[in-house]
């Protein structure tokens, strides 16, 4: 136990630390933002990049955990719109922002430092192997959803036709950062190029901050959200996305389908992770949802300092 919370603390610590830098004015929010956009360009690109350029596998593929994660992203995405629609009575928009609240985890920020500090480099292999999928998966469900949505709910604003939500969707993937790191760290495995020499150097440098940097960054960030009324359904959203979820996720990863050891513990850590503010950016796409984003994304990182905990204790007894 005082083995997990050595690894629980520091990492939600370093959050506390970036918002109350935030909160008591000691930093600004232009230098927040600034770190923020050194976080998700450079450093955690560069991060992905090394763990999976140097990636040991043996021989494990990733398939059973895509297949075990992904199934109960999506389940969990259907019962938070349901949820939000049916309990709040809110309308098809807001039901799109519940499901991304509930489904879509903070495995970047959270995720990729938990699974370090957990399992080292092999629990970053897995996190980054979820990441591959996941942020394609949120972008195109998402883009997809907004568009149904909208219609459903009766937006009488001119809607862009499928080649062109498709072409958007396209060029936003190609262009981050992320995705490029997870492409050019993909070829580099295949190729056996090594990374080594004065390459390497500066890769540890920037990869080695790179954790430390997100948390405080993130925390930083959770400071411009906030709680803002409407806190039952928060909490509802908090609770599915913070202890349904990976409950489900390590009955899939450990009893349904074949995932190695490890793997299967950082699909829970992963699942376990709060929601991620991209929640908040496709609420604010909707001019709809933001105060439900927003209690989402605060309530639940607030409480997984606990949750995390928790789930830490049990991928270890079962």
């Amino acid at each position: 136990m005082d083995q997990i919370v050595a690894i629980v603390l520091p990492v939600f610590g370093l959050i506390a630390l970036g918002y109350g830098a935030a909160w008591s004015g000691l930093l600004r929010r232009e230098t927040g933002e600034a770190l923020s956009d050194f976080v998700f360009i450079v450093a955690i690109p560069v991060l992905v990049f090394r763990t999976l350029a140097t990636a040991v596998f043996g021989g494990a593929a990733p398939w059973g955990l895509w297949i075990a994660y992904f199934a109960v992203f999506a389940v969990m995405w259907v019962i938070g719109a349901g949820a939000i629609r049916r309990l709040f009575g809110r309308d098809a928009r807001a039901g799109v922002v519940a499901g991304i609240s509930t489904a879509y985890g903070n495995t970047v920020l959270v995720g990729i430092p938990l699974a370090l500090a957990a399992y080292g480099n092999d629990g970053a292999v897995a996190m980054a192997l979820i990441i591959a999928i996941h942020l394609p998966v949120m972008m195109a469900s998402s883009a997809i959803l907004i568009v149904r949505a909208e219609r459903r709910d009766g937006v009488t604003h001119a809607e862009p036709g499928a080649r062109a939500i498709v072409r958007g969707l396209g060029l936003n993937l190609v262009r981050n950062p992320l995705i490029i790191a997870l492409i050019l760290g993909a070829l580099w495995h295949v190729l056996g190029v090594p990374l080594d020499g004065f390459p390497r150097i500066m890769v540890d440098r920037i990869a080695d901050v790179a954790a430390t940097l997100a948390l405080i960054g993130m925390g930083m960030t959770l400071r411009n959200y906030g709680i803002r009324g409407n806190i039952q359904a928060g909490l509802v959203l908090a609770a599915l996305k913070l202890l349904l979820m990976p409950a489900l996720v390590l009955l899939a990863a450990r009893y349904v389908v074949p995932v190695p050891t490890v793997w299967a513990k950082v699909a829970v850590i992963a699942a376990a992770c709060p929601t991620g503010v991209n929640a908040y950016v496709v609420a604010a796409r909707f001019r709809t949802g933001e105060a439900l984003a927003s209690n989402a994304i605060t309530i639940s990182t607030a409480l997984a300092v606990v949750s995390m905990t928790l789930w830490l204790t049990i991928i270890e007894l079962v």
